[in-house]
Parts: structure tokens; C-alpha cells; sequence
């Protein structure tokens, strides 16, 4: 079991066989993940202790034998629901890969994605295991197939239709407006107060729509979106410190700290895992 003085492990990584999935094991106790969002689906399969997550307005507990499951682009946080902390496996499946997947092997159309952010469900959380150990191992045979079976099963358990988000009050076609300036202006971002003058409105009503529709203020969308756009120059080769001042960071230290808090390992231990997708077999832990 997770023991309360047992040491924080993590390994984010990659398999070149497994094109657009990302996989993670961890082990954490004091570890707090900030609110953030991933483009990927979160398939998180949890071996012991309790992990707790903010979603959807509340708190989601998922203990061993369940997985937390978390669609694209949904605000969530993270952290320990007992003192000895969670130990898990993740997979973070592209959309296209589970659009793909979802076409292929079930009944549902239109953009798929998860019911319930906790499902109980042990098989599927051996399923995961069963994918990061393949990867590990470099069974590629393995890894592809256990993938599919898992995300295929919990689509059927769990799966459904979401809703097209539909922009229809000024207040959210504001917060649109106001994300897009964000996006351009990423490194120099604007004060709230100027970016809602240049938008034509109020700062305290661009805060209230942009939380409305994003779930979360713009300076928290914005530190999450600086850590995406790090992950992307990380990925092309990138030094840490480069990128951190190309997104907008003061340093690398800043970076770093803002990184771990929403992938879960510091910048350049992330690098190194994805410069040697095909390396470094860790056993499980």
C-alpha cells in the first residue's frame, strides 16, 4: 500500500507505437493539481489510496478500482482525498483517437466523450495498468490492443453524446473575443481591465462571462493555456528556459513550478521522457 512516508514518483511519457496518447504513472501524496484543462481525455485508473477532483461544480472522489475520467477541455483539479495519497495509471487519449475508437466499436455519433467523471469499474482500471506495461515492455501488439479494448469498454459503460457548446448571450461572445486576444497576445497579455475596454464592456462582467463559459478567470486560463503552448515547444526540442519566456513566463523557475502543478513533472524531466519515447523501460511502481 501507499505508505504516508512513501516518496513522490512520476513518469509522463510517450510510445511511438501508440501515436496521439499520452501515458503517466504516479504515486502522490502531497502533490495538488491546480485547475487546468487537457486537450486530451484523461483515463486515470486508480491502483490505491483516494484521488479527489473538483469537477462540474464539486468534489469527485475516486478510491482504488475506479478512474477518473475527465473529457477534453474540462476544468478540474486534483489531490489526495486520504493521507497516504493515490497511486495510478493514466492514458490521455487524443479526441481523434477516441472519435476513431468510438466510431469503430459502438453506436454513439457526434462528439463522444464521458457521462460520469468516476466510474467503478476494476477490470478497466487492470486494462490501463495492462497498457502502460505493455508500453513499457515495448509490446506494441499489446499496448494498441489493450488501449482499444479499454476505452471501448468504458464508452459502452460510460459513453454518450455531448453537448454542442452553443455561444448565444454578448457575455459569452465577450469571453470568446476575450480568450482569442489571450491566445495572440499570450507573452504581453493585457490587463482585465484594458481587455475589456478593447472589447467594449466591463471588467467584472467579462470576468463573470469568461468563468461562465471557460470555468475559470482568464489569468487562470491563461497560465493553463502557457503551460499547453510549453508542452508543444517542449515536444519540438525547446530548452525549458526558451520556452518559458516564449509563453510568457518571467524564468524557467516560474515555469517550472506552474508546469508540475498541471502535468504532474517538472519540464525537463517531461522532455526527457518524450526525447526517448523508445527508452528508459521503468518497472512499475
Amino acid at each position: 500500500m501507499v505508505g504516508s512516508g512513501s516518496a513522490e514518483l512520476a513518469r509522463h511519457w510517450q510510445y511511438a507505437e501508440l501515436p496521439g496518447v499520452d501515458l503517466l504513472r504516479a504515486r502522490y501524496v502531497r502533490k495538488t493539481f491546480v485547475r487546468h484543462t487537457h486537450e486530451h481525455f484523461v483515463i486515470a485508473a486508480i491502483a490505491e489510496g483516494v484521488e479527489v477532483f473538483q469537477h462540474g461544480g464539486g468534489d469527485q472522489y475516486a478510491g482504488a478500482g475506479a478512474l477518473a475520467l475527465v473529457n477534453p477541455d474540462t476544468p478540474h483539479t486534483g489531490r489526495a482525498g486520504v493521507p497516504e495519497g493515490w497511486r495510478y495509471g493514466a492514458v490521455y487519449p487524443s479526441p481523434e483517437v477516441v472519435a476513431g475508437i468510438a466510431a469503430e466499436t459502438t453506436g454513439l455519433r457526434g462528439t463522444v466523450g464521458f457521462v460520469r467523471p468516476v466510474l467503478d469499474d476494476p477490470y478497466a482500471v487492470g486494462l490501463v495498468h495492462q497498457v502502460l506495461r505493455a508500453a513499457d515492455e515495448g509490446n506494441a501488439l499489446a499496448a494498441d490492443t489493450l488501449l482499444r479494448v479499454a476505452v471501448t469498454r468504458l464508452l459502452r459503460l460510460n459513453g454518450g453524446t455531448l453537448p454542442q457548446r452553443r455561444v448565444r448571450t454578448a457575455g459569452a461572445r465577450f469571453a470568446v473575443r476575450a480568450r482569442d486576444v489571450l491566445e495572440e497576445r499570450m507573452a504581453e497579455p493585457p490587463t482585465l481591465e484594458q481587455l475589456a475596454a478593447d472589447l467594449g464592456t466591463g471588467p467584472f462582467a467579462l470576468l463573470r462571462a469568461f468563468r461562465e463559459v471557460y470555468g475559470m478567470p482568464p489569468h487562470t486560463w491563461l497560465t493553463d493555456a502557457r503551460v499547453r503552448r510549453a508542452r508543444r515547444l517542449l515536444d519540438a526540442g525547446t530548452a525549458p528556459a526558451e520556452a518559458a519566456v516564449a509563453v510568457g513566463f518571467t524564468d524557467q523557475p516560474h515555469l517550472n513550478r506552474h508546469f508540475a502543478r498541471i502535468v504532474g513533472v517538472p519540464p525537463g524531466a517531461y522532455q526527457r521522457e518524450r526525447k526517448n519515447v523508445q527508452d528508459a523501460r521503468v518497472e512499475p511502481f
